[in-house]
């Protein structure tokens, strides 16, 4: 048996020190509204803003697994340990969400890429969300990834599956099962794994969806 405090993960990701060059960034875009706005790498003045941003979201208990806050040095490990960027607006610098990008698996398996994602209340059902999703998959792609999973897509993040569903990366494909398989999949399709999630959040997640899509 492993002892206790190494059951936490099946393996460790290190993190990366030297950033990549990214010629695309910044990526410029608009919300619905018609606000300016841009994707740059997360920076030093937001870090704070971004790390209670994601600790309001965990206490949301919908769509991050955590059960607890995560303090300045946990959150840095978290976040930041490959590439994190930020959503804000152009003229005035507000801070709107942002987003992780880092390897699923690492090793042989490091071309797969994950993220999460976080928008500010105050920002949500503007497009900020879809900014993001857009700016994502061609960065993942200019980091030199080839495909992107996504573990847990909990049923109550209903925002984000309805998201990637609109973007044509997922399909209804239900599997109706209490275990907690990992399923092959492909470009189009989701596997909707039916699990209690952890009755220990505040906020019980139904269910959770593993969402795999390749680049072309």
């Amino acid at each position: 048996f492993v002892p206790l405090p190494l059951q936490r993960m099946a393996y460790v990701l290190d993190a990366v020190q030297e950033k990549k060059e990214l010629a695309r960034l910044p990526v410029v875009s608009q919300l619905k509204e018609g606000l300016d706005v841009e994707v740059v790498r997360l920076t030093e003045a937001h870090l704070e803003e971004a790390r209670q941003l994601l600790n309001l979201t965990i206490d949301e208990g919908q769509t991050y697994p955590q059960l607890a806050a995560l303090d300045a040095p946990a959150f840095r490990a978290y976040f930041l340990s490959h590439e994190a960027f930020e959503l804000r607006a152009i003229q005035s610098q507000e801070f709107l969400g942002c987003f992780y990008i880092k390897p699923n698996f690492p090793g042989r398996c490091s071309h797969i890429a994950n993220a999460g994602f976080l928008v500010k209340p105050a920002a949500r059902r503007r497009g900020c969300a879809r900014v993001m999703a857009e700016a994502f998959l061609q960065l993942a792609k200019d980091l030199g990834y080839r495909a992107v999973m996504f573990n847990l897509v909990f049923v109550t993040n209903i925002a984000s599956l309805a998201l990637w569903r609109s973007m044509g990366l997922c399909k209804e494909a239900e599997e109706e099962t209490r275990g907690n398989k990992n399923y092959n999949l492909n470009k189009t399709k989701k596997n909707r794994n039916k699990t209690r999630g952890n009755k220990k959040n505040k906020k019980e997640m139904k269910g959770e969806s593993n969402i795999l899509f390749c680049f072309q």
